[in-house]
């Protein structure tokens, strides 16, 4: 995964916008208006995915590339390293998870924009 790639599948989701409310080097994706990951674009070696606290636990101890949320809620974000330890695939997984946390989290009426 790189952030080429990383960008176009997050963008591609439904009603997902990238802004950056941290700066200019923080690239930020978010749905509605909440946040479901981020990148720096001048150490681009990495994304933040929310995570279920328990799965985010079990991510941690099976891969090494996944490693507490760095500047983030420990017990619900993750930080994911790139560079071939896990395949593209399941990086993608992560970030599908991450996206259905944060419209999970969501009103009905959020939600419901969605759809």
């Amino acid at each position: 995964m790189n952030i080429e790639m990383l960008r176009n599948y997050c963008i591609a989701k439904k009603a997902v916008k990238e802004t950056f409310p941290f700066g200019e080097d923080t690239l930020v994706f978010k749905v509605l208006d909440k946040m479901f990951a981020l990148a720096s674009l001048s150490n681009p070696d990495s994304v933040n995915l929310k995570c279920d606290p328990e799965k985010a636990i079990e991510l941690r101890e099976r891969y090494e590339c996944v490693q507490p949320g760095y500047h983030m809620n420990k017990k619900h974000w993750n930080t994911v390293y790139f560079g071939g330890s896990v395949n593209d695939k399941l990086i993608c997984e992560w970030i599908d998870h991450s996206y259905n946390m944060v419209v999970k989290g969501m009103n009905k009426k959020e939600q419901a924009l969605l759809k």
